[in-house]
């Protein structure tokens, strides 16, 4: 057989308009340029190219698409170079190769971060033509298939992991759903092998019994459809091990007790005929509860439409039923290859099929790192689903356990960044209440409202996991900047000099800092001893030789916050958490006597003046800074008390009572010790500042109930 002629019939039998020079040539030029290369299995390696070329035309794509999959690998693995493809078969062809071309050469510091590189860069170039992802997929499916050839058993682990993490979502994604199915069998066989062959001999042993089974229901089906007059073509399959597999460990159920390994999709002329075959299913088999989706009223983001059920079916088995028309079919065949001519018409069937792409864009745009990016894009592509309706009605899939925040950033990511409130179905949530389907959800903004760290705790997506950091990560900049411009004012004024940004320049330097900002950011974070940025900008400046306990002993004799012209670095203003941090072990409160320790990478951490962690920085004299809280003290703070009550009834809530009289939240409690007698709790609470929390102590003190109250200081 001329393998040449095949294909280029095959293209021609669903494009008549085919350009077969174009294709002929691709099969010429890839063959010559491999030569006599050859794959682990033995066979030529043209053979790998022509595979994914016939699956390219398997899906019914153009002549460019085909000629790129027979040229995918020539600049990668030949002597061939872009321009020489672009010179012979031009300029759309040979961007779609460059899309589909691995970044071997790219020098990266870790595994991970190549695998995440090349993720961005096939996404990069999936936005501008889809034609490379359908490539990209043929590719790996073939590879797939001949997996068992590579000798390396890391490298087949590594390959399959990547295929079931990656490119199997991004086949489901773009509706491709055979060749998402047969991705992760194969993906399945290799990482778990006793799995897959004992789900396969089960299905083998079942097939045996039930010789023509598949065959009598698919008929069965079809004349009650008919009885009941719609024409239908039905199709009855087995489902695959994997897909069965992964049922099992879901529902925690033996093979068994799972009975719908069997599949059918009956196919009609219409939608009506859709929803009148439903109907006749259900008014002649018992509906299985819990199993009806409704696709065709509500798609799924890749265009997938079709409505489907489980009945118990003919011969009392459970099968599920997915109906469909023929156009809906062959969709659901092709998925976006059906269709990929859409793509530059914004108004199309892209406004909804390719809004995971522009997600994933936005991600890859404020991702810190490669393996940030990949690690965002596998919580994007990994979900079951759920589908929410903004108040007009805009439908948006999520994955399972998304919380209104995850909503906001999937409707615009400055609906995210200013988002401060939700009402589901017109009630008011909490933020980090999950969503499930069905809900309206109506955020609530505010332009006064930044994102908050704390959203990071329940987040579920991709896409709003991304937009916080990115506002964390921008935020903790200008944090470290204020903190280390304030740390340098001190030092300037102990050495009586006058400081400016500008005169930083000639401390850069110290640590390859292009920008003074840089260099502050560099001393907020502790990557930077402000005395060496002195000592740069006034060479012979004598540093100061305190002693940490020395420096203990000079501040703690000062009752009152420091006046304007001391040298105390003020906090105030700055966002617990990022660039300030207040220790845990004596958790500080305003009004307290503090003095902070620098930790590299993090900043600053505030204890108070008399906490016993201290004496663990005695001979780092250098990591200890004098801070104040200023005069001006708003907002919440958590101190902490341990308190002994007595073990009767009624106590514990009264203990809750005087801190709430007294204006105090309890945010945390944990019972320590027990006794028939007494209990010893600790207590954190929210309070303003430590006259505050004085007066709740006073209060719980006052009480003939509670034996004793302490706060804790480490």
């Amino acid at each position: 057989m001329n393998l040449q002629v095949d294909l280029v019939d095959r293209v021609r039998s669903y494009d008549s308009a085919a350009d077969t020079a174009l294709l002929r040539s691709a099969y010429d030029f890839s063959l010559a340029a491999h030569g006599t290369q050859v794959r682990e299995s033995g066979e030529p390696y043209f053979s790998h190219p022509l595979e994914v070329a016939r699956i390219v035309a398997g899906l019914k794509l153009d002549s460019p698409t085909v000629a790129t999959a027979l040229l995918h690998d020539t600049v990668e693995d030949t002597l061939a170079t872009l321009l020489d493809i672009e010179t012979r078969f031009g300029a759309e062809v040979a961007g779609l190769v460059d899309g589909v071309t691995k970044l071997s050469r790219l020098e990266l510091s870790s595994e991970g971060s190549s695998q995440a590189e090349n993720f961005r860069k096939l996404l990069l170039a999936t936005s501008n033509d889809i034609r490379v992802l359908l490539v990209k997929l043929a590719d790996r499916l073939h590879n797939m298939r001949t997996l068992s050839f590579v000798k390396n058993p890391d490298k087949r682990k590594r390959v399959a992991h990547e295929t079931m993490e990656i490119y199997a979502p991004l086949a489901e994604r773009i509706g491709l759903h055979e060749v998402h199915q047969e991705l992760e069998d194969l993906a399945f066989a290799e990482i778990n092998p006793e799995a897959r062959a004992s789900v396969a001999a089960r299905l083998s042993y079942l097939r045996d019994r039930g010789t023509n089974l598949i065959e009598r229901i698919t008929q069965s089906l079809k004349e009650t459809l008919s009885d009941g007059g719609v024409e239908a073509h039905v199709i009855g399959r087995e489902k695959r091990a994997y897909s069965i597999w992964r049922k099992m460990e879901r529902k925690k159920v033996s093979f068994e007790q799972l009975s719908d390994i069997v599949a059918f999709r009956v196919i009609v002329k219409s939608v009506d005929d859709c929803y009148r075959a439903l109907g006749i299913l259900h008014r002649t088999y018992p509906m299985v509860p819990n199993n009806f989706d409704d696709y065709v009223s509500t798609p799924k983001p890749n265009n997938y439409r079709s409505l489907h059920t489980a009945v118990i079916g003919p011969e009392q088995q459970r099968i599920e039923v997915q109906i469909r028309t023929w156009e809906m079919h062959e969709e659901a065949e092709l998925g976006v290859a059906a269709h990929w001519q859409y793509k530059t018409k914004a108004d199309s069937k892209e406004g909804t099929q390719y809004r995971w792409i522009r997600a994933l864009l936005e991600i890859l745009e404020h991702a810190s790192s490669p393996d940030e990016f990949l690690e965002n894009t596998k919580l994007e592509m990994f979900h079951d689903q759920v589908y929410c309706f903004t108040p007009k009605g805009t439908v948006f899939e999520l994955p399972r356990g998304a919380t209104p925040v995850d909503f906001a950033y999937a409707v615009h990511s400055d609906v995210g960044d200013t988002c401060v409130g939700c009402r589901v179905n017109g009630n008011l949530i909490g933020l980090d209440t999950p969503l499930h389907n069905g809900d309206q959800v109506e955020i609530l903004r505010s332009t006064e409202r930044t994102p908050s760290p704390l959203w990071l705790d329940f987040v579920v997506t991709g896409k709003a996991r991304a937009g916080v950091r990115r506002f964390v990560r921008d935020k903790e900049r200008d944090e470290y900047m204020r903190l280390g411009r304030a740390i340098l004012e001190k030092r300037f004024r102990e050495g009586r000099h006058d400081y400016s940004d500008k005169a930083l320049k000639a401390a850069l330097k110290l640590g390859n800092y292009k920008t003074e900002e840089d260099l502050l950011a560099g001393v907020g974070r502790g990557e930077v001893r402000p005395s060496d940025v002195v000592e740069a900008v006034f060479p012979g400046e004598k540093r100061s030789r305190l002693s940490a306990r020395g420096m203990l002993a000079f501040m703690r004799p000062r009752a009152k916050p420091p006046k304007a012209g001391d040298p105390a670095v003020p906090i105030r203003g700055l966002i617990p958490g990022m660039a300030v941090h207040y220790a845990t072990c004596c958790s500080p409160l305003p009004g307290d006597r503090i003095v902070g320790i620098v930790t590299t990478g993090k900043g600053v951490t505030v204890h108070t003046i008399d906490c016993e962690t201290l004496e663990a920085f005695a001979e780092t004299p250098e990591r200890w800074l004098d801070v104040s809280w200023e005069e001006e003290r708003t907002g919440v703070h958590v101190g902490r008390l341990t308190t002994v009550i007595a073990n009767e009834r009624g106590n514990l809530g009264l203990v809750a009572s005087l801190i709430a009289r007294n204006l105090g939240n309890i945010s945390n409690l944990k019972i320590t010790k027990r006794t028939p007698d007494y209990f010893t709790m600790v207590l954190d609470i929210e309070v303003s500042d430590a006259r505050h929390m004085s007066d709740i102590i006073a209060a719980l003190r006052a009480s003939p109930q509670i034996q004793s109250v302490e706060r804790m200081r480490g």
